[in-house]
């Protein structure tokens, strides 16, 4: 008998975020299940939050795990980036590999250069992965300066299907990077404006969603 293809949940608190990883997936990664759980009013009780993250939408968001365990999550690929506690809960009471969805990228960028610069569209994030950020850097003991910049009203125009006018305006913010050793682009949403990016900077771009897949494969042994 052949063996099962492993089943990998990518978990989802924005529609925006589906495409890229979806994408991702099927390049890298054909031979997997890719199945995907999608809760956006997660996203958007989270914005309203503001920069701390609840308790109740922590339990919340650990409880959409523990559904991912019970349909037969191999593990666990989350795709929004400001739930960052939240995951790291998920991560330590569930029997899976859950996978942040910048940790790859992070990786990837500190051993890029000491200068690393993030272009991020939602505010509410951006504190949680500046911290994550930090914490990788400090686990490496490497000396990695991150400076973001906030494209705003870029998710706005991309959650009203206007993907166009949002690349324009994460280019448009990138050369406030330009001396960066690499630029993060910050959300799975935002890598859509990878192309983008690189015409106006010349350092590297790095995106989440291809970091994560191939990740993800590693912990799981696909």
């Amino acid at each position: 008998m052949a063996k099962a293809a492993p089943r990998v949940v990518l978990y989802h608190a924005t529609p925006v975020a589906m495409e890229p990883v979806r994408s991702a997936m099927a390049r890298l990664w054909p031979e997997a299940e890719a199945v995907n759980l999608l809760d956006d009013a997660l996203s958007i009780d989270r914005a309203r939050e503001g920069e701390e993250l609840s308790e109740e939408l922590t339990e919340r968001f650990v409880d959409f795990g523990r559904y991912a365990v019970r349909i037969g999550a191999n593990g666990i690929l989350v795709t929004c980036s400001a739930f960052g506690p939240a995951i790291e809960r998920m991560a330590a009471e569930l029997p899976v590999p859950v996978l942040k969805p910048n940790e790859a990228m992070f990786r990837a960028a500190i051993g890029a250069g000491a200068r690393i610069g993030m272009l991020a569209t939602f505010a509410p994030a951006v504190a949680t992965m500046e911290r994550e950020f930090a914490d990788f850097a400090a686990e490496a003991g490497a000396r990695a300066e991150l400076t973001t910049v906030v494209a705003r009203d870029a998710i706005d125009l991309l959650r009203g299907g206007d993907a166009e006018a949002h690349n324009r305006l994460v280019a448009a913010a990138a050369p406030e990077l330009a001396g960066a050793d690499a630029i993060m682009l910050a959300h799975f949403s935002t890598s859509r404006a990878a192309e983008a990016v690189r015409a106006t900077v010349r350092v590297p771009v790095l995106t989440a969603p291809d970091a994560a897949v191939t990740r993800m494969r590693e912990l799981v042994g696909g």
